[in-house]
């Protein structure tokens, strides 16, 4: 059987692992934490799983390396320059890793994501001799990409952009056109420098678009550096972890909370989240909820908003969701959330003025409000208020605008400006998250719950980029 290199996304997360077989056993590239999917489907295709290989201790997410290892006595293949808490089998630049008679790997050093990030060619037999399939290259060479250099502290992004650079200009030299490119991030993940430009690429293609193998050093640094936009706070957390280990993973249900609880939770400041769609949200909700919805990144966007360890609370219309959330939950490092409801936001409280709703527009309703016909049921906008990242406000904003991107939010709701409130960002998502951050403070806010691309045909004026 030729080998066979399956893709494991978590498309919550912006990342991909692989799992790359013969028939009969398995190599496993950059495991996520909630390993029971990769054993699923090693176990659908009958295959053993008898290498883990990290490229990298990761900064945007927990680990399922050590326990995958642990459970199938599988090598643990990481970088031997990292100091890690845990037992593996470290390997440095040129080592070659036989796998099976059609199988082996061999460890490039490909330092520029982190210091000690290495990439893996998977070379298959072939007539007596080995060839490259292509190679896992982690946070290095994306698709029309690379890995951010920043992620460990501002004063190494200069050396490692440089250091990317020569890196993916070494995986470029030693591979032929065909090899295939496997990343993990640069499908949403803020790991990455910018997002895909492919579902799948190979060397060849990288060679004509990827501007790493098409600007000269310097050319590159500067670009790469320029653009990189904020990254979430609990990255600081991941490494550790990983550098230590991470405990396996409990994903069994949590404790149930009735109405009584849920307020007195929300009384002592803890986060009580509802995951429902933000349209279910704005219809009904428990007051003093925080909106993330399990249709987009949640756990990306609460890990980021929260105070590392502040207790978290569920609610869903299903247990299953809060099952979902849960293993979301997991993959950066948040265990166990401290309870859950399930069921409709009446069954949520005992009283009924606890419930609130949360208006909802669009930009042709914005257009109209600033022409001087706001329509009926919402209030004229005093603020527009914009809670995209910096990369998309310098892209084009609305004129007047006030910009306070998503995570600065809940530390900044002071700077917003007084009167009612109408909040945008690229769809809905973020402005009914920061709608209801701003609704528990007690102001007025209406939702744009539309794609930003509308602004402007809708009438809506926008910012001279000039």
């Amino acid at each position: 059987m030729a080998v066979e290199v399956s893709v494991i996304a978590t498309s919550s997360l912006g990342d991909r692992s692989y799992l790359a077989s013969d028939g009969q056993v398995a190599i496993v590239v950059d495991p996520q934490r909630d390993i029971d999917r990769i054993l699923y489907l090693a176990g659908e295709k009958g295959v053993r799983v008898t290498h883990v290989v990290e490229t990298h201790v990761h900064n945007d997410y927990v680990s399922g390396g050590v326990e995958l290892a642990r459970i199938t006595g599988a090598r643990y293949l990481v970088a031997a320059a990292d100091e890690v808490g845990f037992a593996r089998v470290p390997v440095s630049d040129g080592d070659r890793v036989a796998v099976s008679d059609s199988m082996r790997l061999r460890v490039i050093a490909t330092p520029g994501h982190t210091f000690h990030h290495l990439s893996y060619v998977l070379d298959e037999a072939a007539d007596g001799d080995w060839e490259a399939v292509g190679v896992f290259t982690g946070g290095s060479l994306l698709f029309g990409t690379t890995g951010r250099t920043d992620l460990l502290g501002g004063r190494h992004a200069h050396e490692l952009a440089h250091r990317q650079h020569a890196s993916a200009r070494r995986l470029a030299e030693l591979l032929p056109d065909g090899a295939q490119v496997w990343p993990t991030h640069g499908f949403g993940s803020f790991c990455s420098a910018s997002q895909a430009d492919a579902p799948d690429s190979t060397i060849g293609r990288e060679k004509a678009k990827n501007p790493v193998l098409r600007l000269a050093a310097q050319e590159f640094v500067t670009e790469t550096l320029a653009d990189l936009d904020a990254y979430p706070a609990y990255y600081a957390h991941m490494g550790v972890v990983n550098t230590a280990g991470a405990a396996p993973v409990d994903l069994t249900p949590v404790t149930r909370a009735d109405p009584a609880e849920l307020r007195e939770r929300m009384a002592a400041g803890q986060w009580v989240v509802d995951l429902r769609h933000r349209k279910a949200y704005a219809a009904s909700h428990l007051a003093g909820t925080v909106s993330l919805g399990l249709d987009g990144p949640m756990s990306t966007w609460l890990g980021w908003l929260i105070d590392w360890g502040t207790p978290i609370t569920l609610l869903a219309d299903t247990p299953e969701q809060v099952a979902d959330a849960q293993r979301e939950l997991v993959r950066i490092g948040i265990d166990r959330p401290a309870a859950h409801a399930t069921g409709t936001p009446d069954q949520w409280t005992a009283e009924p003025g606890q419930l609130r709703e949360l208006p909802m527009a669009d930009f042709p309703a914005l257009a109209a409000a600033q022409a001087g016909k706001t329509p009926a049921g919402l209030p004229a906008p005093d603020v527009v208020l914009d809670v995209r990242m910096t990369n998309e406000w310098k892209a084009g904003h609305i004129a007047g605008a006030v910009h306070i991107p998503l995570p600065d939010l809940p530390t900044r709701l002071a700077d917003v400006p007084p009167g009612a409130i109408w909040v945008h960002c690229g769809s809905g998502y973020r402005a009914t998250a920061a709608a209801s951050l701003l609704a528990n403070t007690g102001r007025t806010v209406v939702v744009i719950n539309d794609k930003f691309d509308q602004a402007q045909p809708a009438g809506v004026a926008m910012a001279d980029q000039a």
